[in-house]
This record gives structure tokens, C-alpha cells and sequence, in this order.
């Protein structure tokens, strides 16, 4: 069956027709960047040309641009190569990071605590997703020479809060510990001024230094993403090679995905104050229909009206039921949603971000997630409310994945 309404765009969104004329013109040009001939030389042009529109999207200089293969590139070079960089000598091993980040920090300093010796400490969220600053304040004093950097997500991708970005940057400038932000939700979403975050923090080489974003969030192409490096910062590498993109980033340059990265980026700058508002209404009136479709539904997150919220984000918990279940049932009805539930090897797993905020098992197991984008129409909003109460039934039906069951009796 076609798909007829798609509302995951936080997995990703449709490439901007924009954006692929964009790609398609540059990749009929040949010439590496780095060659040093007329056809090189036109291919630096175009990169740079790319380079300087994203950075204007992002409020910082172009040099300080980095491109990356994408999100989880741009968040692996920033919390390792800080982390390598600050633990030269071995005295700073600890990394503070919330609970509920996305899976690429999580599972990134996961594995610097077991392969490098890292000391994770994780900071506690309150009930509608956010930091707590007095636990941030907190961690930053003690002992903060033992401190690499803080790592924190400006907007959390599950569950759409939006954190206090210039108060965690205050902090940690103030600690004179590096920060990174994983951007990458929030970018397109929101205003994401680089320099003015360093700006307001004291501009040092500590507080916000790094920060990661990608393209096909906002209507690029994938495999294609940007690690936002102060020039005053200085980290570890990953790949190494030809020393590309100040030594932080080797590797041959993408022009004509650096080109349609720009080019959506421009695009969704441009777009962001309109697109606010009519996604914001769009997202109100999810809200309202699935209160009004499944009275005993749960909103995640903070309340629409707070402004601590994505306006592209809904996430609800359905009780008595998995959210994978509202997940299949609804893409069969022809609706593309996402669960706020991590899967491994199939097997469903509460959401590590509601465990995080709090919840219990049951409600981390039965989430939903509908997110908005630049296609997403009243008329997507309306069939997807349409088929959520059927849906509902038969999925509260099926119940929870580990009730007993007859099969599970048999010898």
C-alpha cells in the first residue's frame, strides 16, 4: 500500500525539490576541492560558497563549520575528540550528560567509559524532560578540574522539550568547562545562534564550543551534517588523512551535498518564523484531537503552551497498550508515525527518555510520537485522528507484550 500521510519528520523530512536541483547541478561539476587547478579551485568555490550560507544559518563563522557525514558523526567528533583533548594527562575523566539524550551521545560515552576509562555522570531531568540546573550547577562544582566537557541536547527528539541552552552554557563557561549542544532536533525548529550563545556565556574557550546539527533534519539530503567547532576550541580528530577542514575532519569533501545542505538550510531559515507558527497550530491540534479520540492519553513533555516545546513535536503514552502495536496498526491504516520506544533485536524496551523523566514501565512502553514538517498539512493531522481510535481499540486489545499467554503455557 502507498503511503498517503507521513508524520515522522523527526526521523527525517523530505528533501527540499530545492535542495535536490541544488545537489543535482553541483554533482554534474568535477573537481576536488582540494586540487589546485581551474577545476578544483571551481569545486573549493562551491564548497565555500556552502560553507559560508550554513554558517550564516547558524551564527557563526565559516571556518568554524565543519561537515560531517551527519548528526551522529558531528556528536561522536565533538564529545570524543573533547574528551581526548581534555584527558591528555588522564585527570579530567568525567563527562556530565542528562538522561533521555539521543542514542548517538549515549551510546558514544558508553563506550569512552568502557574503552577509555571515562566516568559518566548523569544528570537527572525533571518531569517534563528538562535539565535540572541545580543538579548542572551542582556537578560543575564539585571537583571540576575532573570535568572533560558536558554534553546536552538543545531539544529532546523524543519528546520535543526545549532546553534552557543559555543558562547550561552560563554554567559550564563559568566552570571554564567545554560545553557541546546536540542541535540537531532543534535546528530548523528554532533560532540556533551560535556566536550569541558563546557571546552571553563570556566568549572563552570553555562553556559552548561545539555544537552538532544536520541536513536531512531540515530538508537536505542525508549523509550530510555540520559540527559547529570554535575557532578557540581545539579537539582529537577521528579520521585522519589529508588534514581537510583544520585538521578536525579529514577526508574528501562532499561539494554537492555541502551545496544542498546550504541551500535547505537557507531555505528553512527564511521559512522559520512562518513555519513556527503554522506548525505550532498544527501541533495544537494533534494535541486537542488525540485528548479528545483517547481521554486517558498522556501528553509527554511540556504543555504546548509553556514555549518549552517543538512546535513540530506530540508525544503521547496510550495506557494498555505497546506503542509499537499504535505503530503498525496505524502505518497499516496508511499513517507513518514513530514510537518513543528503543528496539534491539525486535524486542520492544521502555523509553530510556520517559524512564528519565520519571515514568514507569508501562507508560515508557506505550508512546507515540507524531512530528510535523514542512509537508505536513491539516488534512494529515485530521486522518491520522481519524484512524487513532480504531487503532487504539484494537491495539488496548492486544494488551501489553509480556501478559501471559496460552502459548507461553504450553510444555
Amino acid at each position: 500500500m502507498s503511503m498517503t500521510v507521513y508524520l515522522d519528520h523527526a526521523a527525517t523530512t523530505p528533501v527540499s525539490p530545492g535542495a535536490i536541483d541544488a545537489y543535482l547541478s553541483a554533482i554534474t561539476s568535477v573537481g576536488n576541492p582540494s586540487s589546485i587547478h581551474a577545476a578544483g579551485q571551481s569545486a573549493k568555490r562551491m564548497l565555500e560558497e556552502a560553507r559560508e550560507q550554513v554558517a550564516a544559518t547558524l551564527g557563526c563563522d565559516p571556518i568554524e563549520v565543519v561537515f560531517t557525514s551527519g548528526g551522529t558523526e558531528s556528536i561522536n567528533l565533538a564529545v570524543k575528540g573533547l574528551y581526548w583533548q581534555q584527558n591528555e594527562n588522564g585527570a579530567r575523566k568525567r563527562i556530565l550528560v542528562p538522561g533521555g539524550e539521543h542514542h548517538a551521545t549515549i551510546d558514544t560515552v558508553e563506550w569512552l567509559e568502557r574503552y577509555e576509562g571515562a566516568v559518566i555522570q548523569w544528570l537527572p531531568l525533571d518531569a517534563d524532560g528538562a535539565v535540572r540546573l541545580d543538579a548542572l550547577e551542582a556537578a560543575l562544582a564539585e571537583d571540576t578540574h575532573s570535568i572533560a566537557l558536558v554534553s546536552t541536547i538543545w531539544a529532546n527528539n523524543e519528546v520535543g522539550t526545549v532546553q534552557s541552552v543559555e543558562e547550561i552554557a552560563a554554567l559550564t563557561a563559568r566552570a571554564g568547562v567545554p560545553l557541546h549542544i546536540d542541535a540537531v532536533s532543534a535546528y530548523g525548529h528554532l533560532p540556533v545562534d551560535f556566536g550569541a550563545l558563546r557571546s552571553a556565556s563570556g566568549n572563552t574557550a570553555r562553556g559552548l564550543v561545539a555544537l552538532s546539527v544536520s541536513a536531512h533534519k531540515i530538508g537536505g539530503p542525508v549523509g550530510v551534517g555540520a559540527l559547529v567547532l570554535s575557532r578557540r576550541a581545539n579537539i582529537v580528530p577521528l579520521i585522519h588523512g589529508g588534514g581537510q577542514q583544520r585538521q578536525v575532519r579529514s577526508g574528501t569533501q562532499d561539494v554537492a551535498a555541502a551545496v544542498a545542505f546550504a541551500y535547505a538550510a537557507r531555505e528553512a531559515t527564511e521559512a522559520l518564523e512562518v513555519e513556527s507558527k503554522r506548525l505550532g497550530q498544527l501541533r495544537d491540534h494533534v494535541i486537542a484531537g488525540v485528548r479528545r479520540a483517547v481521554p486517558d492519553a498522556v501528553l509527554n513533555g511540556p504543555e504546548p503552551g509553556s514555549g518549552n516545546r517543538l512546535v513540530s513535536n506530540v508525544h503521547f503514552s496510550f495506557p494498555g497498550c505497546e506503542g509499537d502495536s499504535l505503530l503498525f496498526l496505524l502505518d497499516a491504516a496508511g499513517v507513518a508515525v514513530s514510537t518513543g520506544s528503543a528496539c534491539q533485536a525486535g524486542i520492544p524496551e521502555p523509553s530510556h527518555v520517559l524512564r528519565a523523566m520519571g515514568r514507569d514501565e508501562v507508560a515508557s512502553r506505550g508512546a507515540l510520537r507524531i512530528t510535523l514538517g514542512r509537508t505536513s498539512t491539516v488534512a494529515d493531522v485530521d486522518a491520522f485522528l481519524s484512524a487513532l481510535p480504531a487503532a487504539y481499540a484494537q491495539a488496548s486489545t492486544a494488551g501489553l507484550a509480556d501478559r501471559p499467554t496460552s502459548i507461553g503455557s504450553v510444555s
